[in-house]
């Protein structure tokens, strides 16, 4: 690969996936510094189970500390936790990327109140909020980036479409339309109807 990629030209992201325990992950990302030569930016993985490629927490919290007095900026996989999110983000990671549901599942965003409330805990860390998992159609994205999302990783919703140039096309479109929804700032929800028209002036009251 870094015969095709050259690390000085372009930004190479080292990721653990794969990995199952803390030490795998640490040694992984080692690796992958002395092979980029100093290279200190990782994605950080370390999965549950072979079955749901759910993020085993305990062992994230564990290896994203090390990495992090090692010396590594850590973008890090997590679940929709709040708290642990929280966590991760005091300790020092540059980005957390919470599931929106289980990866290549297309499921969508199952918690999205959860992923509000990770995006307002990491406010004070000035970092940014990911998607990392999940996401299986546009109206997805969109809705991540309505949300406050900084961004949307995604592999699988495009690459099992039918039509995947098509389908990235659409993905493209929901980013730029869910993030300017986002800063235009939506309507309150509300319990009752409120009329859009004038209630006044009518002939026959």
């Amino acid at each position: 690969l870094l015969d095709v990629i050259s690390p000085e030209k372009d930004t190479i992201l080292p990721n653990t996936a794969g990995c199952f325990d803390a030490d795998t992950a640490i040694r992984t990302c080692q690796l992958a510094r002395e092979l980029l030569d100093g290279h200190n930016l990782v994605k950080l993985e370390v999965l549950g189970d072979q079955e749901t490629l759910y993020p085993n927490v305990t062992q994230t919290l564990i290896a994203a500390q090390k990495l992090i007095d090692d010396g590594f900026e850590v973008m890090v996989y997590t679940s929709d936790d709040p708290i642990v999110a929280k966590e991760l983000a005091s300790m020092g990671c540059v980005a957390i990327m919470p599931l929106g549901s289980l990866i290549g599942s297309g499921l969508g965003l199952l918690n999205p109140h959860n992923l509000s409330l990770i995006i307002e805990n990491t406010k004070a860390h000035n970092i940014p909020v990911l998607v990392d998992a999940g996401v299986g159609a546009a109206s997805d994205a969109a809705i991540a980036m309505e949300l406050g999302c900084d961004g949307v990783l995604m592999n699988s919703a495009i690459a099992h479409a039918s039509n995947p140039v098509l389908m990235a096309h659409a993905m493209k479109h929901a980013i730029w339309a869910g993030r300017a929804s986002y800063l235009a700032g939506r309507m309150p929800k509300r319990k009752m109807a409120v009329p859009s028209s004038p209630q006044t002036g009518y002939f026959f009251q």
